[in-house]
């Protein structure tokens, strides 16, 4: 929502919001922008009569004062994807969709038009190198990209945020079951997917990762009258720790990695292809691209050793982020580390969906907050409860911050590749001791 109030102020518009709290990086970027509440908390007299528009985040409340005084006013109310949708409603909006990928092919496309100064608005969901803020929104470009996230809009609108865009140009990557807290069976979660096909507007494009089994039937079935592009993962070699994209002008080598990241370039490349840039302009430019913030980051190394950190938070994620090191760097061990974080990830009943998706690690770990369950409402479980889950007898499971801080700098990484996985922060690790011990080795 930070990001969406300072691209909405830095296009002129006066902003104001509200919050119970705001932490960094956020904090920092609105006080920046000079949009920081004064004060933390909700205060229904800050409604008034002559606001043009009230924009919902998922953090607030059905009984929130300021809601209930924007409902008791008949202000115009939106959840943050309506009100995207709305904004964007004159331009061509690029939707990137799936379970997993979003992020890095909306981050590649955007590379790509950057590299070659085409300028777009975007809609993604994280800090991207050579872009300021995660929103753009202006009067003059005539495409938006927009990350599709199958998450709930707002406490009053209970609609995957993707629905809302009907997109004349969609990607989905491909689907996993996740957000099992809100979508409680498989089908339910695919259902979700089923209507965005549909939400795509009559004389659109759907590109889509055929090797996804469940996608692709979707695609086949749908009755909507859209023209469809299927692909898969893109013709690649890797040498001396090196990936090479192997093309009609040669072997072009890319800074990114795995099984997973190609078959996202390889999408992405459509979406580029469908926007105007042709193939030999997307290589040269797809060449320079570094990765998505968070998504496998390279953030320290030694002569022999590797700092990778990654948001992988759910089954696949973590099976194809591990997958994609040990392909990268076949001679070195890896001790990955993943931290049980979401809603669905402290759920027991879904915990078993993690089995072997840490068995490529040489050294597998997992981290959990028993705190977290408890604030959460979830029912206690026990590390050996993970061991099981995970099917790793040779797992080792930490529940206590210092010491799992503690371990990881007990350990030798001569020849080896540490990869951090989790969408928090392992309760509180300090990065900046674990880069130095890295660069040891």
């Amino acid at each position: 929502m930070h990001s969406l109030a300072i691209a909405l102020k830095n296009n002129g518009h006066e902003v104001t919001g509200s919050d119970d709290a705001i932490f960094d990086p956020s904090l920092t970027q609105l006080q920046k922008a000079e949009i920081c509440p004064e004060q933390m908390g909700w205060y229904p007299d800050k409604i008034n009569k002559e606001l043009d528009a009230v924009i919902i985040g998922m953090h607030a409340k059905k009984d929130n004062l300021e809601l209930l005084a924007a409902q008791n006013m008949g202000l115009p109310l939106f959840s943050y994807p309506e009100f995207i949708a709305h904004y964007s409603r004159n331009k061509t909006r690029v939707v990137i969709g799936g379970s997993h990928g979003k992020t890095t092919i909306s981050a590649m496309v955007l590379h790509v038009l950057n590299y070659h100064q085409k300028s777009v608005d975007y809609v993604i969901g994280a800090q991207l190198e050579g872009f300021g803020n995660s929103v753009l929104l202006s009067d003059n470009n005539d495409f938006i990209i927009l990350e599709g996230d199958e998450y709930l809009s707002s406490p009053i609108d209970l609609r995957p945020k993707f629905h809302h865009y009907k997109p004349q140009i969609a990607l989905i990557s491909g689907i996993a079951w996740d957000h099992v807290n809100v979508f409680k069976t498989e089908a339910e979660y695919k259902l979700q997917f089923e209507i965005f096909i549909e939400s795509i507007t009559a004389g659109g494009v759907l590109v889509f990762n055929e090797e996804d089994d469940t996608l692709r039937k979707l695609a086949e079935d749908t009755h909507n009258t859209i023209r469809k592009q299927p692909y898969s993962i893109i013709k690649h070699s890797i040498s001396e720790g090196v990936t090479y994209l192997e093309t009609d002008e040669g072997l072009i080598p890319i800074e990114i990695f795995g099984k997973h990241n190609l078959s996202n370039l390889s999408g992405a490349k459509w979406i580029c292809q469908l926007m105007g840039v042709d193939e030999d302009d997307f290589h040269q430019a797809i060449s320079t691209f570094k990765g998505a913030s968070k998504r496998l980051e390279l953030i320290a190394s030694g002569k022999t050793s590797y700092l990778f950190k990654d948001f992988a938070h759910a089954p696949s994620k973590v099976k194809a982020t591990t997958m994609a090191i040990k392909e990268q760097f076949p001679d070195s061990k890896l001790v990955a580390c993943f931290e049980l974080h979401t809603y669905s990830s402290l759920d027991p009943s879904f915990i078993v969906h993690y089995r072997n998706s840490l068995e490529k690690a040489d050294i597998p770990i997992v981290f959990y907050d028993p705190e977290a369950l408890r604030i959460k409402n979830r029912p206690p479980i026990s590390p050996e409860e993970i061991v099981v889950a995970f099917d790793l007898p040779e797992l080792r499971v930490f529940i206590e911050p210092q010491k799992l801080k503690n371990h990881l700098l007990e350990l030798d990484y001569h020849q080896k590749v540490l990869l951090m996985m989790s969408s928090g922060n392992y309760g509180g690790l300090d990065w900046e001791v674990l880069k130095v011990k890295l660069s040891q080795f």
